[in-house]
């Protein structure tokens, strides 16, 4: 699934200086979110009762659980056991052990059980579920993986997430119409909640690491702002460095313990996906290059393909041929 979203430039122009370095911060967020595509794909969905345990541990995947009905336990090795409620989601960003169970006590002994279809109506000791996996993809994976922690527990009654609350119904209604065999819409709206939740996280001070810490800095979020709205200008360490006014050795060492990048290297990501998007939307590479500063096509063409995997014209055939496809067709398809 592609979260794909175009920078407006606009809203970091002057007139919208006023919003402050928050603003800012939250925009670069969603922009550098939006940079990643993802893929969601539910393993089951349906409802347990009795003695159950459910996990997605084990198979190398990043995964979820989505709690549709009544209630349940998240464990977790070496951590405090969490009770889930309808319209909580786990988001585990790495294959760490775990499971779920009706108990609060992990050591009860449970084990794998059946998924039934849900009932619409719970009775007491049955949970419903929607679990499965996902994937994200794009320059900037890494980076943006790593300002996450392993598990991300996002509250149904937390104010922030309170719009998610109608893709939870939509999942829901979706099991209730199809059964225990998940489909594309239930897919599709699994990848919405993951999106949405990353956002969330990303934007909550409470849970910020990593990249996101960085944007919450003075002078950070602006200077990637800026970055963004002027690829093309040669930005120099030092120059970078006198915008959030440190010295350069402090910037590198700053910007390095956060991104687990260089500048530069983050410098490169942004401009190269800065220039996919806008092949995608129709310029042609030499116009993308020279949006973000290259003048010659080989130097571009070899720094796009050190990113991207490929050279800047086959990348460009292979989407819009991908775009050309039924979306279904495309959706079917595996991570």
């Amino acid at each position: 699934m592609s979260f794909v979203r175009q920078f407006d430039a606009r809203a970091l122009l002057p007139d919208a200086a006023d919003a402050g370095a928050d603003a800012q911060a939250d925009r670069v967020v969603d922009w550098l979110l939006g940079s990643l595509e993802w893929n969601a794909t539910l393993f089951h969905v349906g409802q347990y009762c009795g003695r159950w345990r459910a996990s997605t541990a084990g198979r190398a995947r990043a995964s979820f659980h989505l709690i549709l009905e009544g209630r349940c336990w998240l464990h977790m090795p070496g951590r405090e056991s969490v009770q889930l409620s309808p319209r909580d989601g786990v988001f585990l960003m790495r294959d760490v052990p775990h499971f779920l169970s009706p108990y609060a006590d992990p050591g009860i002994d449970c084990a794998p059980r059946q998924m039934q279809p849900l009932s619409g109506s719970p009775a007491l000791g049955e949970t419903g579920l929607a679990c499965g996996f996902f994937s994200f993809d794009g320059p900037f994976r890494d980076v943006i993986a790593s300002a996450f922690p392993d598990c991300l527990v996002l509250r149904a009654d937390d104010m922030a997430m309170a719009s998610a609350a109608t893709l939870f119904d939509l999942m829901r209604s979706e099991a209730l119409r199809v059964g225990s065999e998940p489909s594309v819409a239930m897919d599709r709206l699994a990848g919405l909640l993951f999106f949405y939740g990353l956002r969330h996280v990303a934007h909550s001070e409470v849970h910020a690491q990593g990249l996101w810490t960085l944007l919450r800095k003075r002078g950070f979020a602006p200077l990637l702002a800026d970055i963004l709205q002027s690829p093309a200008h040669d930005w120099s360490v030092a120059e970078m460095a006198r915008r959030v006014n440190l010295s350069r050795t402090a910037f590198f060492r700053q910007f390095g313990e956060a991104c687990e990048q260089s500048p530069l290297q983050f410098l490169l990501l942004l401009r190269m996906q800065l220039a996919a998007r806008r092949m995608a939307q129709g310029d042609s590479i030499s116009q993308a290059a020279e949006a973000v500063g290259y003048e010659s096509y080989a130097a571009f063409s070899r720094a796009f393909k050190r990113v991207m995997g490929e050279q800047p014209g086959a990348w460009q055939r292979a989407r819009s041929a991908d775009a050309s496809r039924p979306a279904a067709q495309r959706w079917d398809e595996p991570a």
